[in-house]
C-alpha cells in the first residue's frame, strides 16, 4: 500500500514536471524589454504546493532542468531555479495550515506572500545579469524593481488564481486526494 502511494506521488510529480516544462513553450507570452511573462507558467509548481513539500521541490527542480534542456536562456533557467524557494516554503506552510484555503482573505494573503518571495528571488538572480550593462540607474531600477519585481508579483498572483480552480478539479480525483496535503479548497466550492 505504501509503495503504491509512493508510485502515485512519483507519477504526479513527473506529470507536473512535464506540464511545467511544456507550458512555457506553448502559452502566450507578454514581452516587455528583456523580460517575458508566460501565462500559466507557474501553475504546475503551484499545484505541487498542494500535494507536498517534496513534490514542490521535485517539480521546481524538474522544470528548471526541463528549461535548461529545452535551451531557454540561462537567466530564465536561473529564475526558474528560484522557484525551489517559494514552492518549498509555500508547501511547508500549506502542509501545516491546510485550512487557510477555506477563507478567501487567508488564501489571498498566502498568494501575496509567495508572490513576494518569488519576486525577491528573481530580483536577486537578475541583478548580476543587468547591473553595469551600460544602463543608467533609473533604467536599471525600473527593470529590476518594476519589470522583474512588480511584474513577478503580478504574474505569480495571476498564475495562483489559475491554479485554484485547477487544483479544485484535480483534488476531486481520489488518487490525487490520497497523496495531497490540501484535500479540498472550500474557498471556490461553488465556482
Amino acid at each position: 500500500m505504501k509503495s503504491q502511494k509512493h508510485m502515485k506521488v512519483l507519477v504526479m510529480a513527473s506529470l507536473l514536471i512535464a506540464v511545467g516544462t511544456v507550458v512555457p513553450m506553448i502559452m502566450p507570452k507578454v514581452m516587455i524589454g528583456p523580460m517575458s511573462f508566460t501565462l500559466a507558467s507557474h501553475v504546475a509548481v503551484m499545484v505541487a504546493i498542494f500535494i507536498s513539500p517534496a513534490v514542490a521541490l521535485a517539480v521546481a527542480l524538474g522544470t528548471t532542468l526541463g528549461f535548461f534542456m529545452a535551451g531557454f536562456p540561462f537567466v530564465v533557467v536561473m529564475r526558474a531555479l528560484t522557484h525551489v524557494i517559494w514552492a518549498y516554503l509555500g508547501a511547508k506552510y500549506a502542509q501545516k495550515n491546510p485550512q487557510i484555503f477555506e477563507k478567501p482573505l487567508k488564501t489571498l494573503q498566502f498568494n501575496i506572500v509567495i508572490a513576494l518571495i518569488h519576486a525577491i528571488g528573481e530580483i536577486i538572480i537578475v541583478i548580476p545579469f543587468y547591473y553595469g550593462n551600460g544602463m543608467d540607474m533609473q533604467s536599471f531600477a525600473y527593470m529590476i524593481f518594476g519589470l522583474v519585481g512588480l511584474g513577478t508579483v503580478i504574474h505569480s498572483s495571476i498564475d495562483f488564481c489559475i491554479t485554484l480552480p485547477v487544483w479544485k478539479a484535480l483534488s476531486q480525483s481520489r488518487s490525487i486526494n490520497d497523496i495531497s496535503q490540501v484535500k479540498t479548497i472550500n474557498l471556490i466550492k461553488n465556482a
